[in-house]
């Protein structure tokens, strides 16, 4: 087997809030155990029972700066005041093991990955329509009506950019979505 056969997928998905990423990702890692999901940096402070190297890299705000310079993420954001990030070396390290990464992260980051790896398989995860998005959004309970008519243009916004994404799986049905991603990436490990 040659190096090209052996180096892992790296798997993108990303889609406006709301539309469920967060409960795909879930699943797929319960029912995936050997699919590798990349730590992120971030420059907040730990919460409750999080450990660094497990659910982040804790990172100072001038330790994340001087790796940002450094080119060493994939693609970094500012969130509320934070910095949050994908270490290159570790999505590298794992992919020349041949394992594959999933990346579950915003559209701006994805581009960013798109343009340091274009050998990444892109997945768009949509909503099954505008309204439906609408409600789960509301059902949250954690907006207010000014931040959910921010989120409501937003999405639209978001959902003009599934076209630079390879694939796109409509999250109508939770476990239907989760096995048409299984799908694509069967599909994905066995092309040459």
């Amino acid at each position: 087997m040659t190096d090209l056969y052996a180096k892992g997928l790296l798997i993108v998905i990303s889609g406006p809030s709301g539309v469920g990423k967060g409960a795909i990702g879930n699943l797929l890692r319960e029912r995936n155990p050997h699919l590798k999901y990349s730590i992120s940096a971030t420059t907040r402070s730990p919460r409750v029972g999080e450990k660094n190297g497990i659910n982040y890299f804790f990172l100072t705000k001038d330790e994340f700066l001087c790796q940002r310079e450094q080119g060493e993420f994939l693609e970094w954001a500012e969130v509320y005041g934070n910095f949050y990030g994908t270490p290159k070396s570790e999505v590298q390290r794992l992919r020349s093991l041949g394992e594959d990464v999933i990346l579950e992260i915003d559209i701006k980051g994805a581009m960013q990955v798109k343009s340091a790896c274009p050998d990444g398989i892109f997945i768009f995860i949509l909503p099954p329509s505008l309204e439906e998005l609408k409600k789960r959004i509301i059902k949250r309970g954690s907006e207010n009506e000014e931040s959910l008519m921010r989120r409501f243009s937003e999405a639209e916004d978001e959902i003009a950019q599934a076209k630079y994404y390879e694939y796109h799986v409509i999250n109508d049905d939770l476990m239907d979505a989760v096995v048409k991603i299984e799908d694509i990436i069967r599909c994905e490990k066995t092309q040459p």
